[in-house]
């Protein structure tokens, strides 16, 4: 009987040691491969921004740049884009990234940021990691399940090396694509490369979030509560903006249908608005403004409005690059002009309020809860707790992508399976 028991465990092992072995290797050369490129995608991307803030001029070029952006996707027939949103449905099995995604999103997301347009880096990390991911499953020969696994261990590698948040990054792509589920099959690919792109990105001194360690104040009855309210303005906030957002593109669609037309147009309006707010702070990231908010407490009180503006204008209308940092502009600079008005610490609240905010147009608890944990340090654990929570319950089912599926209530034990709500 023990002999029998040897044996099969035996088989067994071997089974999962060659699993095992599968897949570090897979996840090493996708963590060196996207790393190296977000690495190099990361850089182009500070060389651009510095750029343009030593060079103040450069922004009157923002809508030739929309021009060169949809002529790009246009000669690469490349028009039906759905961003971030194929690279959910792939993993959904539904649809194919093509490779030639890579290189369009890397060039067309700079040209974003090197002109001043509103937008993040990270939703064009996501998709180019997510299209370098695919092809490398395509290179491997792997099937359609394993593929798909790849195409995580890409977005993974992406996101880390891109925000410098490993812990993060893996649980992102784990729980972005279906909320209630878990893609726990890809954890230890996923945990391996964000490492080594993480380790790879290091290297070159590349570090996207520059905020101190904050410490946080003795929770009590009364920061409880002013952390609840917080949290569930920045929830319904974080609806609003993700309302505005497609709202905008219907806009958009609607009345400027013509592509060339449409970016021009928006590239001017931010163009116009940067000159006669006399500021910057709403070009490109915003990360300046994001860690002046959560290091000093200081934030212009109607900067979150100006940002969903800006941001809505340049994504909507065809320019490259993500939501999720405008998103954190969005809730930092909120829950520190909330923190002023009350009379509790502005740098705390506008960490509070980017992490609700982050998890309220996201549906991502875990991932929001280490992102806290890297941005800002443990000490505000029960505040961080106290604002997923209510921002999570909060905010319903509506969400930033598309093709993401709520496969849960957020409210019952009860099977649901539908898409988010635009």
């Amino acid at each position: 009987m023990l002999k029998k028991f040897v044996k099969a465990y035996s088989k067994k092992l071997s089974h999962h040691t060659l699993r095992f072995l599968k897949w570090s290797l897979v996840s090493i050369l996708t963590g060196l491969f996207v790393g190296a490129i977000s690495t190099l995608f990361s850089f182009l991307l500070k060389c651009a921004g510095d750029f343009r803030e030593e060079h103040d001029f450069i922004i009157l070029f923002l809508p030739l740049g929309g021009l060169v952006t949809v002529f790009l996707y246009s000669f690469f027939r490349y028009k039906n884009d759905k961003g971030t949103n194929l690279v959910l449905s792939t993993i959904h099995a539904k649809s194919e990234i093509p490779f030639r995604m890579a290189p369009l999103i890397f060039i067309t997301t700079i040209i974003t940021h090197l002109f001043g347009g509103s937008a993040g880096r990270e939703g064009a990390a996501l998709q180019l990691g997510g299209s370098l991911g695919n092809q490398l499953g395509r290179w491997f020969r792997f099937d359609d399940a394993d593929k798909r696994v790849v195409v995580l261990c890409g977005m993974t590698a992406a996101f880390s090396a891109v925000f410098g948040t490993p812990m993060a990054a893996v649980m992102f792509s784990l729980e972005v694509v279906s909320v209630g589920v878990m893609y726990y099959a890809a954890l230890l690919p996923c945990v391996f490369s964000s490492l080594i792109a993480s380790y790879f990105s290091s290297l070159f001194g590349l570090k996207e979030h520059a905020f101190g360690e904050l410490v946080f104040p003795r929770l009590s009855f009364l920061s409880a509560f002013e952390t609840i309210l917080l949290s569930g303005l920045c929830a319904l906030l974080s609806i609003l903006f993700i309302v505005f957002l497609h709202w905008t593109g219907d806009f958009f669609r609607k009345y400027l249908k013509n592509p060339y037309i449409r970016i021009f147009s928006a590239g001017c309006f931010i163009v116009l608005f940067t000159y006669l707010l006399n500021t910057r702070d709403y070009n490109g990231a915003g990360i300046e403004v994001i860690a002046r908010a959560v290091n000093k407490g200081e934030a212009v009180p109607y900067a979150f409005i100006l940002k969903m503006i800006f941001t809505a204008v340049t994504i909507e209308a065809g320019f490259r690059g993500g939501e999720i940092v405008p998103s954190f502009f969005i809730g930092a600079t909120f829950g520190c002009t909330f923190g002023s008005m009350i009379g509790f610490s502005p740098a705390c609240c506008a960490a509070i309020g980017l992490i609700a905010m982050f998890c309220g147009v996201t549906n991502c608890p875990i991932t929001s809860l280490l992102i806290s944990f890297e941005l800002f340090g443990a000490s505000g654990v029960y505040y961080y707790m106290i604002a997923i929570a209510v921002s999570y319950f909060m905010s319903g089912y509506y969400g930033l992508y598309k093709d993401q599926t709520i496969v849960y209530s957020k409210y019952r034990t009860k099977f649901l399976n539908r898409r988010t709500r635009q």
